[in-house]
């Protein structure tokens, strides 16, 4: 008698990406349409061209007006420095786990390593790693310098002198803009650079992991900055989206650009204009 085999073929779908990692499709919805945001030249202003200066306040205006970004070339920020910077932070990121979580971020503090934000979330995790630090622009005193050697040892002293000077570039781009943004509302010019002016800042290293499942997973989730001004230098992978006009829009890498965006502390001190 003959036996039949039967072959049975089965789709079996196997996770590879931890359930806490998953996000809901509601949230995973693919932008198919760039921002429109202006490319403010700060060349003029920097040098003093009053005309160049109205022209860049002006598209400052409209962009914060409307959603609140817009992006800067010709910022005065030597882009060898931007290339060190990230050299820097993939020497960090590369590290063994085990040498990074000795700088992890203690509940309650905003400064130190993170994974996942494993800490303050159990689900929707966004799949990067992240390592903050703060900045006080104090002659006296290399903060960004001595918080790399006090959490990740002597061996980092050159790293945190390279985050160092580029924390102070990036308080110098801040003021410059803080600048525009009065010219942009027609109060003082110095009011908001002057009120900024010994202000504190967080410096953020943002790292995504390749993902087997991206289609599954955010690197960052929906979120609104609190703070009052962000600045922002994308690598050339891209995957920045802004939520206006009702759906999500990309903004594509610019390698010689900062990304400028309004937080809503700024937004109260503008009286809800920008």
């Amino acid at each position: 008698m003959q036996k039949y085999v039967e072959q049975c073929r089965k789709c079996e779908m196997i996770h590879i990406v931890p359930m806490q990692f998953v996000w809901p499709k509601e949230d995973l919805v693919r932008a198919d349409k760039e921002l429109d945001m202006p490319l403010v030249d700060l060349e003029g202003f920097i040098r003093g061209d009053e005309e160049a200066t109205q022209q860049a306040s002006k598209l400052i205006r409209t962009a914060c007006l409307n959603h609140g970004f817009f992006q800067v070339i010709n910022h005065g920020i030597d882009l060898r420095l931007i290339t060190t910077a990230y050299d820097h932070m993939d020497a960090l990121f590369k590290l063994p786990i085990d040498k990074k979580l000795r700088a992890s971020r203690t509940p309650g503090t905003m400064w130190g390593y993170s994974n996942a934000h494993a800490d303050r979330f159990s689900s929707k995790l966004p799949w990067k790693e992240t390592f903050s630090f703060p900045f006080l622009d104090n002659s006296l005193e290399h903060v960004v310098t001595n918080y790399f050697k006090s959490t990740l040892g002597q061996n980092f002293e050159a790293t945190g002198g390279v985050y160092q000077k580029y924390c102070e570039a990036m308080k110098d781009l801040c003021l410059k803009i803080m600048e525009l943004l009065a010219i942009s509302l027609g109060v003082d010019r110095l009011y908001y650079r002057n009120f900024f002016e010994g202000g504190c800042s967080i410096m953020r290293c943002n790292y995504y992991p390749c993902c087997e499942e991206p289609s599954l997973v955010l690197g960052t989730g929906p979120h609104c900055d609190s703070t009052s001004l962000t600045l922002l230098h994308q690598d050339q992978v891209g995957g920045l989206e802004v939520f206006a006009d009702n759906k999500w829009q990309t903004v594509p890498p610019h390698s010689e650009a900062f990304v400028i965006n309004i937080g809503d502390t700024f937004t109260a001190l503008s009286n809800g204009k920008y």
